[in-house]
């Protein structure tokens, strides 16, 4: 499918909450299961606790796998999660410096990695993503670089060193390929993000130091959508700011949760929580506290882990497409001359 000529922005509201603290602790990361079927996996982490919570568009809860330890099959400290087509998950670990992968169920299927700085080692990898052909690329983060491998852990390409100049990096963490194959790094200490072509050539950068629009303060994910729209998770400005294919400034989200579907559930069976939210003010609640990871679908949902506040919150894009005759040719810039 190609991307659109032009777009109509026609709004991008606030569509939904999912999850609650006492299923979505903590959520660090999110992956979807395939378009049309709502399914989504959740990965949770806390002190002495990982967990993958399943999970639905619908707000119902699908039950949990994981378990904390360093032998095969258990996680430590996970950062990034990300489903295939057959719904297999792979997790990173940045304390294993290890990927595991388990299957929708929960059964562990394999791991590759081991710490260190050769070609298919780790030193805490952090974000992941597909591309068309479920190669995976992951950020490793303290050896400030990406690695490309097979699903089954092969090492393919790797590129990047430490530094602030075009094709380097200070701790990466986030990652995302776009529909045409194209790559974007959230650079998290040099408060950028990066683009690159599938073999890693250098093809633009953007953001700088800042809380101002289009400025970031320690980004931790980047999504693209399929009209080219990018999404970066501004997690110290605790907001997403969305920028068009060619990195200019759109919006910012900055949270406008309500309470979930389950949450109310809950309230409704729990008298003393109910009068603590009686007597609390509201207002803050909506918004984004440390957001750590984003996705969209094809449907144009945008889904945010409000992480300090365990919940996902869920927004739904509206875009009109439009064709070269409904859509004037770039206008010059507005000139100051003198009379």
């Amino acid at each position: 499918m190609a991307r659109p000529y032009g777009l109509l922005r026609a709004g991008f509201p606030y569509l939904k909450t999912l999850g609650m603290r006492r299923l979505t602790n903590f959520p660090v990361g999110i992956a979807l299961g395939p378009e049309g079927t709502g399914r989504m996996f959740i990965l949770c982490r806390q002190e002495g606790a990982a967990l993958v919570r399943k999970y639905s568009f619908d707000d119902e809860d699908g039950g949990t796998f994981g378990e904390v330890g360093d032998e095969e099959g258990k996680l430590q400290w996970p950062v990034s999660i990300i489903a295939d087509s057959e719904e297999n998950v792979y997790i990173s670990d940045e304390a294993l410096d290890r990927i595991s992968s388990f299957d929708s169920d929960g059964e562990f299927l394999a791991c590759f990695g081991e710490p260190g700085s050769g070609e298919g080692q780790f030193n805490r990898p952090a974000g992941m993503a597909f591309d068309a052909d479920e190669n995976i690329y992951i950020v490793d983060s303290m050896n400030h670089r990406v690695q490309k491998f097979a699903k089954d852990g092969q090492f393919i390409l790797g590129w990047g060193s430490f530094g602030d100049g075009d094709a380097q990096f200070d701790m990466p963490w986030g990652i995302t390929v776009d529909e045409l194959g194209d790559v974007y790094v959230a650079d998290w200490r040099n408060d950028r993000i990066q683009k690159f072509s599938a073999d890693g050539e250098f093809v633009m950068k953007f953001g700088t130091s800042g809380s101002a629009d289009g400025e970031f303060n320690r980004p931790t994910d980047v999504a693209v959508d399929l009209d080219g729209d990018i999404y970066v998770c501004d997690r110290g400005n605790n907001r997403v700011q969305l920028f068009n294919q060619e990195a200019r400034y759109v919006e910012k989200f900055l949270g406008a949760a309500t309470l979930s579907k389950i949450g109310r559930e809950y309230m409704m069976t729990n008298a003393s929580p109910n009068r603590i939210r009686d007597m609390a003010v509201l207002e803050p609640q909506k918004f984004l506290r440390q957001p750590r990871s984003i996705a969209v679908d094809a449907a144009g949902h945008l889904f945010i882990t409000d992480t300090g506040s365990y919940r996902v919150q869920v927004y739904q894009k509206e875009a009109i497409h439009l064709e070269p005759h409904q859509f004037a040719p770039p206008m010059r810039s507005v000139t100051l001359h003198q009379e």
